[in-house]
């Protein structure tokens, strides 16, 4: 008999062993291209103006094929609890831990481009069982985005990130969260405000390092450094984002080699690592090379390199400049980050920010980066949504 769609069923992960003997075939058998004729001595950001340096790009393929241990993740995966349903005819994997204890409330973390899970999966446990009693904790639940990971890969158009807001909930309502909160960034940030702002019957509150203001804002009011943000904002759209159009408008021309080819995947991936981090130099300033690993093989033993990037495709510039979050919000802007919302211009869309930090380092992948100062805002911040609405 078919497995009704509304069913959750464990899952776990295990990637044949041809498949990683292929990999590091791959590996052994790279071809390069000749060095960047940008030539600078570490540490200097400048070498990476270019993209990423061969010579760091040698040292990581050589350590992916020959020190990386990949078991080692699929281990921590499956102690976590990975579970896999159906909704809306689409296949969605996910983490689920649930807390002991009675007071935890529930939270869906989601991720976004160029990560994935495993952006969350050393956090989950801080969360749920935290060492100090008197911090909060949650049932933790982490969704692996269509045409990531272990989730299906859309056949057809139209999951676009509202679609996702919806899946998401209903995802909570089979776990037994009728309410629960949220938490995300990037796509992860744009996921969580559609939450925020269309279900606000189901979301208690969101916590996002992602705000997206109005369009047209002014820069009429703003200080010094708001300005400076706003300004570092429009530099990264104009000049750094050529990713971003060509993942939004041939996501399967760029798909070919991202799956193809494990060092190509791996440039491209690295690449926003380094460029989106707060480092001086390169990623591995502050992200282990395991964890980083952990992400682009994700995305290599799923052949995901296609389907991840159409989430550009289906929802790049398409948050509705009409949707406003009424429910409790809590907005973290890292310094480093990509994209750096004022509070004023914040404000328009969020209507009820109960919480605001703007903390001293971090940049686009905070859980990897300041992982310690991570998990205490995110606990702060959820704790402080979820007392707004007491």
């Amino acid at each position: 008999m078919p497995r009704p769609t509304s069913d959750v069923h464990a899952y776990e992960a295990h990637a044949t062993d041809a498949d990683l003997e292929d990999l590091r075939a791959r590996l052994a058998a790279a071809r390069l291209p000749e060095a960047e004729t940008v030539r600078r001595a570490a540490p200097d950001p400048r070498r990476w103006e270019q993209g990423v340096p061969l010579s760091d790009l040698v040292d990581v393929v050589d350590y992916w094929r020959t020190g990386y241990d990949w078991r080692s993740f699929e281990e921590r995966l499956n102690r976590i609890g990975q579970f896999r349903t159906t909704v809306d005819g689409l296949g969605i994997h996910f983490l689920h831990r649930r807390s002991a204890r009675a007071d935890a409330a529930p939270v869906i973390l989601t991720h976004g481009w160029p990560g994935s899970i495993a952006e969350f999966v050393h956090v989950v446990d801080e969360l749920a069982d935290p060492d100090d009693a008197d911090a909060p904790a949650f049932h933790v639940v982490v969704p692996s985005l269509p045409g990531f990971g272990y989730s299906d890969k859309p056949a057809a158009t139209g999951w676009g990130t509202e679609r996702i807001a919806a899946a998401w909930v209903e995802l909570m309502r089979r776990l037994g969260y009728g309410e629960f909160a949220a938490h995300g960034g990037d796509w992860g940030g744009n996921i969580t405000t559609v939450l925020g702002g269309r279900f606000p019957a189901h979301v208690l509150g969101i916590h996002t390092t992602f705000a997206e203001g109005l369009p047209g804002a002014t820069t009429d009011g703003l200080t010094a450094a708001e300005r400076a943000w706003a300004e570092e904002t429009r530099d990264f759209w104009r000049h750094r984002s050529a990713y971003a159009k060509q993942q939004a408008t041939r996501p399967q021309t760029v798909g070919y080699s991202l799956v193809d080819s494990p060092v190509g995947l791996l440039a491209w991936l690295l690449d926003k690592f380094a460029e989106w981090s707060d480092t001086e130099d390169s990623p591995f300033e502050t992200m282990s090379r395991d964890r980083l690993l952990d992400n682009v093989t994700l995305y290599w033993l799923t052949r995901s390199g296609a389907s991840s990037a159409r989430i550009y495709y289906e929802s790049h510039d398409s948050l509705d400049p009409g949707l406003r979050v009424d429910v409790p919000s809590a907005i973290t802007m890292y310094p480093r980050d990509i994209e750096k919302c004022p509070r004023a211009w914040a404000r328009e869309r969020y209507r009820r920010i109960v919480r605001w930090r703007s903390p001293e380092k971090g940049g686009h992948f905070p859980s990897l980066e300041v992982p310690g100062y991570f998990v205490e805002d995110l606990r702060e911040g959820l704790a402080a949504v979820l007392a707004a609405r007491r």
